[in-house]
């Protein structure tokens, strides 16, 4: 192995608390002008193999066998996307140009990408995966969490966490993300089926499982069901909670301890009180709400309560077709009452604590070396200047692959 300092950085975040002033459980600033992001100022960070060895003053840093001249320019840990939804076929450009012309959003839009998803080949799907990932590397993007969810029979939710483990470690079982239309007049056996035989099938793919609680979906008692089956085969949970309406998601995924509950648009007093008490992750979804015209979720109201957030696109064919986690940073900051560096935090090591890890998500020695270089002297030009392809480097596990 080879060591390659990165230096020249003007503003290098590294997430790392003892570098600011803030608190490492929610990501925001304490006391006077502390950054949540543990910023350093005229930067080095030193790469030993697929691991950061060294971060701090350039001036400071240690012999090296290679240099890599950042320009001037602001390197930031590669983001960590937690929630997505990349194994499908199929194309939905006629909802989402129907539900800009006026309809409204149902989980009932789904049933479509199903359809084609069954239909699809191993090669099709697989090459659609790839093709997303490599969309989201490119945008700075280098840990990313993907569901199954578009099969829904034991051989399709068994196949698609086959295919998304070979190209990421976090796999995540949804089987339970609507009740197919071939059982909708008989949801238990549904139920039955995602926590006998499917699970059975799935579980050896996947780390993680979810459930879709929501009306139109699964309600409190068959998300319990579904998740506690989950976890005693060894599988965390985390639960698609409040996106569309109030409900029990929240309060169900502190109770079970899930790594995170996502969406949380809807929420009352009670589930942010049950979050900052908690250990679950509140992760936000700004992509969902951008294309469905619905309400933003109030980010202000539960950084501000001490809870934890996270950013991810949500990146699926029908309610958030995007892979971009720049441009969820820009609405975050924009629309949800997000700080840049906020946005920016949530976007890396929240990210990272949706999904329990502790070695992505920042730049600090013993973490995987996992860079973006931005061309722009700061991380906050990814909200300064949303829309702009300001990525123009990346470096995953000490690679420089963009």
């Amino acid at each position: 192995m080879s060591s390659t300092v990165i230096t020249n950085i003007a503003t290098l975040v590294t997430n790392d608390p003892s570098l600011g002033r803030v608190s490492s459980r929610s990501g925001t600033s304490e006391g006077g002008g502390g950054s949540p992001l543990g910023l350093v100022r005229d930067a080095a960070v030193v790469v030993d193999g697929d691991r950061i060895a060294w971060t701090g003053e350039a001036s400071k840093a240690p012999a090296t066998d290679n240099r890599v001249d950042a320009g001037g320019r602001s390197v930031l840990p590669g983001f960590v996307d937690s929630h997505s939804h990349l194994v499908f076929a199929g194309d939905r450009t006629e909802e989402f140009n129907a539900r800009m012309s006026g309809r409204g959003y149902t989980a009932g839009g789904i049933r479509t990408t199903v359809a084609a998803t069954r239909a699809a080949s191993d090669e099709e799907l697989e090459a659609n995966l790839t093709r997303y990932l490599s969309e989201a590397l490119s945008q700075g993007t280098t840990t990313m969490e993907t569901k199954s969810g578009y099969g829904l029979t034991v051989a399709d939710e068994a196949r698609a966490l086959r295919l998304a483990a070979r190209h990421t470690d976090e796999v995540t079982y949804l089987g339970a993300h609507i009740v197919p239309p071939d059982l909708a007049d008989d949801p238990a056996a549904y139920v039955t089926l995602v926590t006998g035989e499917m699970l059975d099938a799935c579980a050896p793919h996947a780390r993680w499982i979810d459930v879709f609680c929501e009306k139109g979906a699964f309600d409190g008692d068959q998300a319990r069901a579904v998740l506690t089956a989950g976890r005693a085969r060894g599988l965390h949970p985390r639960i698609h909670a409040n996106q569309l309406s109030y409900g029990p998601g929240v309060q169900l995924a502190v109770e079970l301890d899930a790594a995170s509950a996502d969406h949380c648009t809807h929420l009352t007093d009670a589930d942010v009180d049950a979050l900052a008490s908690g250990d679950t992750v509140a992760t936000l979804l700004p992509g969902a709400e951008f294309s469905t015209r619905a309400e933003w979720p109030d980010a202000r109201r539960l950084l501000d309560a001490g809870v934890t957030v996270a950013l991810s696109t949500d990146c699926n064919p029908g309610s958030s077709f995007t892979s971009s986690v720049p441009f969820c940073v820009a609405l975050a900051v924009r629309d949800m009452g997000m700080t840049p560096d906020e946005a920016v935090w949530s976007a890396t090591a929240g990210g990272a604590a949706a999904l329990r890890r502790t070695d992505v998500g920042r730049l600090t020695p013993g973490a995987y070396a996992d860079l973006v270089l931005l061309d722009a002297p700061s991380h906050v030009h990814l909200a300064y200047r949303p829309g702009v392809p300001l990525v123009s480097g990346v470096w995953r596990r000490g690679v420089r692959v963009v």
